[in-house]
Formats: C-alpha cells, structure tokens, sequence
C-alpha cells in the first residue's frame, strides 16, 4: 500500500488532542484520577468540542493502519505475532510500572489511603482484587490498547473469510460519494441513539458492548477504507458538509450547555436532544476530518515520521504525566490557569524524554511500543532523519 501522509497526520493529530483533552479532564466536574482544587463547571464547554469523537476517530485511524500493517505481513500469523508484540506487550509493561502511580495518586487524593507509593506500588496494587471499589492491577488509560488488540485479533480472523475483493467492492459500492457521509452518520444515529442509549464506556471490555458496537465497527470502516478510492474520494469531496453538520451539532452541544450546566437537563425530551446532535457531531467530524486529511494533508514533512512513531509512547506515559504533575502543584493553591499552564508544557517534556529514552534503547523499544531496531542498524539520533516508522 502506498503510504497515507494525511491519515499519519490525522493520527498525531488525533493523539495529540487526546493529551489536552486529558488535561482538561483535571478541570471538569468529572471523575478522573487527580481533580483541581475547585472543578470549573464551564470548561465541559471545550471539552465537547473533542469528546463525542475522539476515540472512535482513533479507531478508524487504526483500522486503516492496520490495513497498511496487514499487507506488509508474511500471513495472518505473522499479523497477529506483530500486534502481540506492538499491543500486548506495551500494555503489560504499562499496567505494572505506568498506571500504578495513576492508581495511587487517586486513593490518595479520593480514598483516603495514607500509605506511601512504595507501599502501595509494593503491598497493594498487586493485589488483583478491589481496594476502594478500584480494581487492582488496572489499565486505566490503557484500555485503549486491550480494545484494539482484541479488534485487530478479530479482523485477522474476518480477513481469512474468502473472496476478500467482493468484500472490498460491496464496501466500495456502500460508501462512495455522499454515503461515506451517511452510512456512518445513519449508524451511530441507530445503534448509539435509537436502539441504545449509550452513556458512557465502561472500559471494562466485558461488559462495554455498546462501546463495542461503535468501536469494532470503526476498526473495520478504517480498514476497508484504506482500500477504497470511491470511499475516500467521496469523504474529499463532501468534507464541507461534514464539517458544517459537526459545527452545527457542537453549537446546539454548546447551547444546552449554556442553559443546562453539568448536564442539568430538565426533561427527557432535552436529554434526547442533547444525546442526538452528540451522534451526529461524532460521525460527521470524523468523515470531515478524514476528508480534509485527503484533500489536504496528503503530503510529507521532516518531522512527520518522528512524530509518527512517538505518538504511541506519546499516549502510554502522558496520562501518568498529567495525574503526577497535578499531585505535585495541587497543594500549592495556584489556581486552574496556573495549573494548566504548568501542566501542558510539564506533560509535552514527560513525553518527550519517555520517547527519547526508550527509542534508543533497543531493549526498550517494544516496553513502549515500537519495533525493535535490527541489531546491525545503528541508531539515529538527529531527530529529523528517521526511518519510515511502523504505527501501531
């Protein structure tokens, strides 16, 4: 497969939000490892800007990267061997020295537990039971990667189901022109509003099937959209309807959280209302952004295969970043602006130094989600040279 620069960008993009996002979540009125001192009912406003999309855009991103990883694959086998070692790995590695003190900071904080990290990290995360109602060891944000590996596991058995070009044609012939738009908008519409009512995910997996719904299904749009020339003309060229339906349910978002704060609806009806333009938001941002990535984005950069292959590391370490940092400053009273501004630039460096440390260690490198380097190769250090990198 030729290489998609604007999916690539699309993916740093979308990781990169991901870490603001989970900046903010220190702000909102609610629940994450580490809060404020005072939550601002009114930064909810920003944070819906990204929160009905983000992670089934991540999904879609990574259907089609795994498209590009399955071609470069010897068989299904050597896939899967490849997603055991580039997902399973990094999260083992995350849940036991990552998460922990995510998991500390909160009972710390919310629970109560006097005990210090070493005790905790030594007496109690490894308890695999519950302690304050929180499960032990977890995976926190970490869920992410259990999903996709269970999804890209699936997809490894779908694509050994014969006739491999019919399906690709019927996807073709299912979302070219303005239904690459449509289908998904009229699939979210279906199975997140009208036949469920979706709150929140679980992240749980085993009993997350709404989630699931939405997610395995993105997986398998990314995928044969990594395929489809119709699909992905259709998205370029209907990008500005897309876009204007997704502007156009984010204000309605914003109004009713204008008049109703935190979410006070005061009637059903208003919840409906509220659940129905977020549906519509999460598709059609998702098929506009896809759509500006081909119209525009398609091009390369000095920096974009640097950026590509940290982006992965990026995610493992920058929640733990944030809910550690937040633990720091919090007791010196500095107020919510001056958190955030410590908080960004603190968590970008956090990320930065995991990546820097672990690429170059070749022991390293599958701990954090990248491919091991053949012993020959040496290593490169100028931050602008790098080889194609393979994206999880």
């Amino acid at each position: 497969m030729e290489r998609h620069y604007g999916m690539d960008w699309l993916r740093i993009g979308a990781f990169g939000l991901l870490i603001l996002y989970h900046i903010g979540m220190v702000f909102v009125p609610w629940g994450f490892q580490v809060k404020t001192g005072q939550p601002i009912v009114w930064t909810e406003i920003p944070m819906l800007l990204t929160n009905p999309w983000r992670l089934t855009l991540l999904f879609v991103v990574s259907g089609y990267a795994s498209r590009a990883l399955y071609a470069k694959s010897a068989g299904v086998r050597a896939f899967i061997a490849s997603r055991n070692t580039r997902l399973l790995v990094p999260l083992i590695f995350g849940m036991a020295m990552i998460i922990p003190p995510q998991t500390w900071v909160e009972l710390t904080t919310q629970h109560g537990y006097v005990g210090s990290f070493w005790h905790f990290f030594t007496s109690d995360y490894f308890r695999f039971g519950t302690l304050s109602g929180i499960v032990m060891p977890t995976w926190n944000h970490l869920w992410f990667v259990l999903y996709l590996w269970f999804y890209t596991v699936a997809l490894s058995l779908l694509v050994q189901i014969p006739g491999g070009a019919r399906w690709q044609a019927a996807f073709d012939r299912v979302f070219a022109g303005s239904r690459a738009v449509f289908v998904p908008l009229a699939f979210l519409i279906v199975t997140q509003f009208w036949l469920f009512h979706r709150i929140e995910d679980t992240h749980k997996f085993y009993d997350d099937w709404i989630a699931h719904l939405q997610y395995f299904p993105s997986v398998l749009f990314g995928f044969g959209l990594a395929g489809s020339k119709a699909a992905m003309a259709g998205l370029a060229r209907w990008w500005k309807l897309s876009a204007m339906l997704a502007v156009g349910s984010y204000v309605a978002i914003v109004g009713l959280l204008i008049a109703y704060p935190d979410f006070s609806f005061p009637t059903d009806n208003t919840a409906l209302l509220y659940r129905f333009v977020r549906e519509i938001e999460a598709a059609t941002a998702i098929t506009a952004l896809i759509g500006i990535a081909e119209r525009f984005g398609n091009r390369d950069h000095v920096w974009r295969a640097t950026l590509a292959e940290a982006t992965f590391p990026f995610y493992i370490i920058h929640q733990t970043a944030i809910v550690v940092v937040e633990f720091w400053i919090r007791p010196l009273e500095l107020g919510a602006l001056a958190e955030f501004l410590i908080l960004v630039p603190a968590t970008v460096a956090a990320c930065w130094a995991f990546y820097l440390i672990g690429r170059d260690m070749n022991w390293l490198r599958p701990l954090i989600g990248l491919k091991r380097r053949p012993t020959s190769a040496p290593a490169v250090a100028n931050l602008h040279v790098r080889a194609q990198p393979d994206v999880a």
